[in-house]
């Protein structure tokens, strides 16, 4: 009789969200693998209807925890495209700094806190930093810089409160900002000795075959602004989204998957940047990926920590360059005035590109809202990702396959898995 294998996560511990997983393995051949994600809807684009088109930048920061300012970044650009502003100077590089943060104090959490045990053989980070205390504190520190960073500019490290429409409510004083620079330098080469940490790590031979999607910027690694590109030649403004992607609904998800029109899946997230702009890094994160052992494309998700480790070097290396040469602005924002009027926006979030779209009449309301994370652009990869892995490795243990797809799914920093372990599994043997 064929063995009829299941491995099923019930519930994904400590998480944005709640979701599960499942893998049926029938004889030598993988049946079906679904990542479930069975949080009830939330709800936040039907808040946002009826609200004034000032409010979005703060309902949206409470979508995430972790990423707060890729919510209110890709909220005031779409509000600014329907509006006809253009924000520019020292107001633009604020934006540019606060990404910074943000980037640091997130991917610093996935590498340290989350991904980095799977690879050492570690339950969690408190095991780890029994051995390994030096580690977990540089990790630690580095993200306490991060949100610091966060906090000088947008008012506090988490739900910031300074971002609005047009630019911020108060600007930081150069002072401010020139105080964090000594712990930004320290951030710097603690990154590039976090580079060097996870290059050092032992990674399966699993490249794959995606269509890769990021902004492309003409001359800058890209935050906040560029076009949508991919590695099949894709690029479009953010207005031209909805004619090249799609969202569906499948029977195990509340998330919509998503998908390119005529194509299929895709894949955001910091190796999508890394593929289509490694030109596009600075000469101190370029080296890092180099000495790292890093090409120009990057096709095992098991080395995005790597790529997670290149971009934190580059945001301390682009908050030293704008700090040094921040001029305090004259006003804090650009004065504008209302208009009805339809706006688009993506924005680089820590985990990938984050379209936001926004329909607001004469009086400044807002009609309609759409928005489409990261993780769930990524939820049909992550699942044909681990089919394509749990094949390779079905003939592992219990114990080990499941281990191995826990450390897979977290390849990925899915704002819904972003703890450091799953719950109650079960195994079904038939």
């Amino acid at each position: 009789m064929t063995e009829r294998r299941r491995i099923q996560v019930d519930a994904l511990a400590r998480v944005e969200g709640e979701g599960a997983m499942s893998v049926v393995i029938e004889g030598d051949r993988v049946e079906e693998v679904q990542l479930r994600i069975y949080e009830p809807p939330r709800f936040f684009e039907a808040f946002l209807r009826g609200r004034g088109y000032e409010e979005a930048p703060d309902i949206t920061a409470r979508i995430c925890g972790i990423c707060p300012v890729a919510y209110q970044m890709s909220a005031v650009h779409a509000m600014e495209a329907a509006l006809g502003i253009e924000v520019a100077g020292p107001l633009r590089e604020l934006r540019r700094l606060l990404y910074c943060g943000e980037w640091i104090e997130s991917h610093v959490l996935h590498i340290y806190m989350l991904h980095l045990p799977d690879f050492l053989g570690y339950e969690d980070a408190i095991r780890l930093a029994r051995d390994r205390r030096e580690d977990v504190e540089r990790g630690l520190r580095l993200k306490k810089i991060g949100n610091a960073l966060v906090a000088a500019v947008a008012g506090r490290a988490i739900h910031p409160i300074n971002v609005r429409v047009g630019g911020f409510h108060k600007t930081p004083r150069r002072r401010d900002l020139q105080a964090l620079v000594p712990e930004l330098e320290w951030a710097r080469d603690a990154a590039l000795e976090t580079v060097r940490l996870v290059s050092t790590l032992d990674f399966p031979d699993f490249d794959c075959d995606h269509e890769f999607v990021a902004l492309r910027h003409e001359d800058e690694y890209p935050f906040n602004e560029g076009a949508i590109a991919s590695t099949a030649g894709l690029h479009i403004e953010a207005a031209r989204f909805d004619d090249h992607f799609e969202e569906l609904h499948v029977e195990h998800s509340n998330a919509l998957h998503a998908r390119i029109r005529g194509r299929g899946r895709y894949f955001v997230g910091p190796q999508a940047r890394y593929n289509i702009n490694a030109d596009r890094l600075g000469d101190t994160a370029t080296a890092a990926a180099r000495e790292a052992g890093l090409g120009a494309h990057c096709a095992n998700p098991f080395q995005s920590i790597i790529v997670r480790a290149v971009e934190v070097v580059e945001a301390c290396d682009e908050a030293l360059r704008i700090i040094e040469a921040y001029e305090e602005p004259a006003v804090p924002y650009v004065e504008h005035e209302l208009a009805a009027g339809v706006g688009h926006a993506c924005t680089e979030a820590p985990r990938g590109v984050l379209y936001h779209r926004y329909e607001i009449d004469d009086e400044g309301t807002i009609v309609d809202a759409r928005i489409v994370p990261p993780t769930s652009q990524n939820q049909a990869t992550i699942e044909d990702d681990l089919r394509r892995f749990v094949q390779v490795h079905h003939a592992l243990s219990d114990d080990e396959l499941q281990w191995k797809c826990e450390q897979a799914i977290r390849n990925y920093d899915p704002c819904i898995s972003c703890a450091t372990h799953f719950l109650e599994l079960e195994i079904e043997r038939r």
